[in-house]
């Protein structure tokens, strides 16, 4: 049975290359994601191996929020506890061959163009001090390092895109106007985030110190033990010189252990994602499998007769057909995983593409990574082809031998279309049960995923009683365009809806996924617009791109501009009342109404004023408050200059939105309670035909600093969707390895197909089909197969974005469905394109058969 296994893998290598293909694809994806995982977190390790390198003893200032107790200067900024006398003191301690202290914050240039070098928010502009031989992970690869106060260093990336050359005076902002120094060096660095994308700016060490901290202080400390010194022992003595607050030594072996550790938690995440669409493509993966060994079998079902006859029990049928599917996955995975290495090459940088930060390195491939691959590619196979081989198993010689493939009985198919409904009834009662969700918490996210599951798994059951309407409508339409051979290709894919069914389904779960993302993503974009029009009215919205806030002045200033009809000051101040957080937008009310929107429910803006606010009828209904109430707020805000509570009166109700918080009340009742004591944002509206040429202007009269963000009325609306774009395109990419194994599918139906039918085309070209009428029967039978699933998975799509549609209200309060026309008209279409790209190889094949020879066939 062995040797007969191996004869049919290479007596029907084209008919299995499609399925193996299939195989490839998603074990490819497995052993992609599974190196990707083991690669990003050995470079983390190496990172900060190299980070560390040298490095016994890392004292790092604790920050404010962990209540370590490190107090703000006078300035506003942080303070920090390691400061020059420490550094001194550690630096006398036996043992000890040099200290490093640092200082770390941001800094963002401006290219020669004016405008901020990096305004991708995913990534950060870093600035630090210059150490010379500090660390090998900083090289100069220009000039030399700055040592002055008027001087600065950049990484080589960053000067060339911003267009400086060595000499050059480069404008920057740390937390307020533009500031201008020389360019003296250009540097080079294995820092993962700037690799990502990050800027770096250097500057000496006293001139870091006043733009990013204090003078004096220090971030971090890094000690140099000497020879033979132990890190733990030499941590315990610098623990020892510590202040009881504000700072934390850790030995540079445990910093690292630490780093890595974090890093294996946030890779295992993403790899477990990933693993999902793998999951996904797999899935898909196993209809084709058991298609194509369901056909081979009906095929062999002769041969198999024989082998019967001759004595050959069922139990070794079935082992002779999982042998062969062994065998198939066995090739297929091996080939995969190699494919899966150059997948894993690519991931990081399309996922360094949102600002990630993963550092470059080596593969690193595992043994248990390539035993996991080949097991999963083999696994999936052979239990993809258990149920074929059961078949096979049970068909009596006698009526082997006289009939070469039957119909399936009746009885099975009955039984399937009743456990199909009742997966579909069950997977549609949960998910409108999900529809009554206002919550996105875990509980309903599983609720919904395993009733999502249950709709597809009916569907996929269903499918064959399905596909004779949805199918024989298709026909009608094919039978009046195309005559004989739309009827001819109509009848082909009624003639065994087992088969038409397993080839649509795998094509209606990878559009059912691809819809379902679509739908949800252009009606959370749809929200978005909604919200932003409903909230803000202004031509402008001015706001700092660090959220260290405007000065208070922003607004006065900006009003003078030419052109500017009014400019409106709001700061955001967070307060608590009962135990409820809530916030509180502080503005001018009586410009305010000019630049943003309220439906008042109760009152008006003019009721607001000292001591008063309006609230948003959400948090009024969870706080219970209306016209009259007395809200006691506490101000949270580690900056507020006043802890006490504060007591608001309510004198009006607005509908909520997203320009406005929790609470509108004034100015002078908000700043105090901010967290420094700045604005969040100025709203500009432009006089009459002025709105075009202001933002040149607002730069200006804010001192033209990099940091400054002048957004208009449409850049404002759909910067939101920024991030949904970039999540919904790499959900797209992830798909389409699902999608795409889909497609193989169809090829391999139709391939085989058209060879089980090589008698019946050569007696239709001998009654007078011509070669053109034979492919065109071959591509409508494709396009009605394609069609069919494309509208099963569509249809489920909708109606699993619209079930969830209650869970993303919960985040997006004008959240509705709101369906995509055009972008389901493309995904109709893309199914057309499929049915018709994945018939050529099947037609031409169909289209070459010799007539005499196809009649003469067995």
């Amino acid at each position: 049975m062995l040797r007969t296994a191996l004869r049919n893998v290479f007596a029907h290598k084209a008919r299995l290359i499609m399925t193996a293909l299939a195989v490839m694809l998603g074990v490819a994806f497995v052993s992609g994601t599974l190196v990707f995982g083991d690669t990003t977190v050995n470079a983390f390790r190496k990172a900060s191996g190299e980070s560390l390198k040298g490095v016994a003893v890392a004292v790092r200032s604790a920050p404010p929020s962990s209540g370590a107790g490190t107090a703000d200067g006078p300035d506003g900024k942080p303070a920090s506890a390691l400061d020059t006398a420490l550094a001194d003191k550690i630096r006398a301690l036996p043992g000890v061959a040099a200290v490093h202290p640092t200082v770390d914050g941001d800094a963002t240039v401006a290219g020669k163009d004016g405008l901020p070098v990096n305004t991708d928010k995913a990534r950060r502009n870093l600035a630090t001090n210059y150490l010379p031989g500090k660390e090998s992970r900083l090289a100069l690869t220009a000039g030399r390092g700055p040592a002055a106060e008027g001087e600065l260093a950049l990484d080589a990336e960053t000067a060339e895109k911003a267009g400086y050359r060595i000499g050059d005076t480069v404008r920057f902002a740390v937390d307020g106007p533009a500031l201008t120094k020389k360019l003296v060096g250009t540097v080079s660095t294995d820092d993962p985030r700037v690799v990502a994308g990050s800027t770096l700016t250097l500057f000496d060490t006293r001139t870091a110190q006043k733009l990013l901290l204090h003078p004096g202080q220090f971030h971090e400390i890094a000690v140099v033990a000497e020879d033979g010194v132990d890190a733990g022992e030499l941590t315990d003595r610098v623990r020892a010189l510590l202040p009881e607050k504000g700072a934390k030594a850790t030995s540079g072996p445990a910093l690292a252990a630490e780093e890595a550790k974090t890093a294996t938690e946030q890779t295992t995440s993403l790899t477990k994602a990933l693993l999902g669409f793998a999951g996904i493509a797999l899935f898909i993966g196993a209809f084709i499998i058991a298609n194509t060994f369901t056909m081979l079998i009906a095929q062999r079902s002769r041969e198999i007769a024989l082998m019967r006859a001759v004595g050959a029990s069922r139990r070794q049928v079935v082992r002779s057909v999982l042998v062969e599917a062994a065998l198939v996955g066995l090739g297929a995975s091996a080939a995969g995983f190699a494919v899966g290495l150059g997948l894993a090459t690519v991931m990081r940088p399309l996922v360094n593409l949102s600002g990630a930060g993963l550092p470059d390195g080596p593969l690193v491939v595992l043994p248990a990574t390539c035993v996991w691959s080949l097991v999963v590619g083999v696994l999936f196979t052979v239990l993809a082809a258990w149920l074929p081989s059961r078949k096979a198993a049970k068909v009596a010689p006698v009526t082997a031998l006289s009939s070469i493939d039957q119909a399936p009985p009746v009885r099975a198919l009955v039984v399937r279309n009743v456990l199909g409904a009742l997966f579909t009834g069950a997977g549609v009662l949960v998910m409108l049960n999900v529809a009554s969700f206002r919550s996105s918490d875990p509980r309903n996210l599983m609720t919904a995923m395993f009733g999502a599951a249950l709709l597809l798994v009916g569907l996929i059951v269903m499918a064959p009683l399905l596909s004779r309407p949805l199918i024989a409508l298709a026909g009608k339409v094919t039978t009046r365009l195309f005559g004989v051979t739309g009827k001819l290709a109509k009848e082909n894919s009624l003639r065994n809806p087992r088969r038409t069914a397993a080839t649509a389904s795998a094509l209606m779960i990878g559009l059912a996924l691809v819809t379902g993302l679509t739908v949800v993503g252009h009606s959370a974009q749809s929200a978005l617009v909604a919200e932003a029009n409903k909230g803000m009215t202004a031509d402008y919205n001015v706001s700092n791109s660090d959220s260290a806030g405007l000065d208070t002045g922003a607004a006065a200033k900006i009003a003078r501009v030419p052109g500017v009809a009014v400019a409106v000051p709001t700061a955001v101040g967070f307060f608590d009342h009962a135990g409820k957080p809530i916030s509180i937008t502080g503005t001018d009310p009586t410009t305010y109404g000019g630049t943003a929107k309220l439906g008042f429910r109760a009152g008006s803006l003019r009721d607001v004023g000292p001591g008063k606010i309006a609230v948003s009828d959400e948090f009024a209904a969870e706080a219970e408050l209306d016209v009259g109430s007395t809200l006691d707020a506490r101000p949270v805000a580690d900056g507020a200059a006043n802890q006490r509570k504060k007591k608001l009166t309510v004198v009006g109700v607005y509908a909520k939105t997203l320009t406005t918080n929790d609470a509108l009340g004034t100015l002078t009742d908000v700043l105090p309670y901010t967290e420094n004591n700045k604005l969040d944002n100025v709203l500009v509206e432009a006089e009459p035909g002025q709105t075009a040429s202001l933002e040149k202007k607002i730069r200006a009269a804010l001192g033209d600093s990099p940091l400054m963000e002048v957004e208009s009325h449409e850049q404002v609306i759909n910067g939101g969707g920024g991030a949904i774009n970039f999540v919904l395109k790499m959900m797209y990419g992830l798909l389409g390895i699902a999608v795409l194994i889909s497609v193989l599918g169809v090829v391999n139906t139709l391939a085989m197909a058209v060879f089980e039918r090589t008698r019946e085309i050569g007696m239709l070209r001998a009654i007078g089909l011509d070669r053109t009428g034979i492919k065109q029967m071959v591509r409508l039978e494709s396009v009605v197969i394609s069609l069919f699933g494309a509208v099963l998975g569509i249809g489920a799509g909708i109606f699993l974005a619209w079930a969830g549609s209650g869970m993303a209200s919960s985040s997006m309060s004008a959240y509705e469905t709101v369906l995509p026309w055009r972008d389901l008209g493309i995904l109709l279409a893309l199914a057309l394109l499929i049915g018709v790209l994945a018939a050529i190889w099947p037609a031409r094949r169909a289209a070459r058969l010799n007539m005499l020879g196809s009649i003469q066939s067995s």
